[in-house]
């Protein structure tokens, strides 16, 4: 987008780089807007359950994947999730990080990983076990959409924020998301 790539709509997992958009003058002001808000799972594709103590329970040679913190949000949101529960310092010989949440979650379901802190969304009917850590563990993944400068005439992309706003939240919603009131 920086380097003049022709998109339209910029769905992000968060809510820094569309307001940085904003700022810097490449997305239109005022178009930018929370379109849904992400959940944090703990998911092993091998164990029967999981819960919180799932974690304080990890054999020597079992790994916990997470995203990078530095760079993912669902990365930021599990290590404030371990930190809050006293276990980052603990967790540390067990972590493998990946890149970004896909990532991650494909070191879980490969079996690189016995169990991995992912999005909820992405597991939505996959088998194995999974845990939602409390919300209160964790800042909001809030995600954020915004309609970019090249965008700014064209009458779909107009239509699909409108429709982001309104008629797809409830499809929002069944994918695993919360949306905003």
């Amino acid at each position: 987008i920086r380097h003049g790539a022709p998109f339209d709509v910029w769905l992000a997992a968060d809510e820094a780089h569309p307001l940085a958009l904003e700022k810097d003058g490449l997305a239109v002001p005022g178009t930018r807007f929370t379109y849904a808000i992400g959940k944090l799972a703990l998911w092993s594709s091998t164990r029967p359950s999981l819960n919180e103590k799932s974690l304080s329970s990890l054999a020597p040679a079992d790994k916990l994947a997470i995203a990078n913190p530095q760079l993912a949000p669902y990365g930021a949101a599990a290590q404030a999730v371990l930190q809050k529960l006293g276990l980052w310092d603990a967790m540390q010989a067990h972590l493998v990080t990946g890149q970004n949440i896909g990532q991650t979650l494909q070191f879980v379901a490969s079996g690189a990983a016995t169990m991995g802190f992912v999005a909820y969304s992405e597991i939505r009917g996959k088998g194995g076990a999974s845990w939602l850590p409390p919300q209160a563990l964790y800042p909001p993944l809030v995600q954020q959409a915004v309609l970019l400068k090249h965008g700014a005439n064209n009458a779909a992309a107009t239509a699909w924020m409108d429709y982001l706003r309104t008629t797809a939240r409830p499809a929002i919603r069944e994918a695993g998301y919360d949306t905003p009131e």
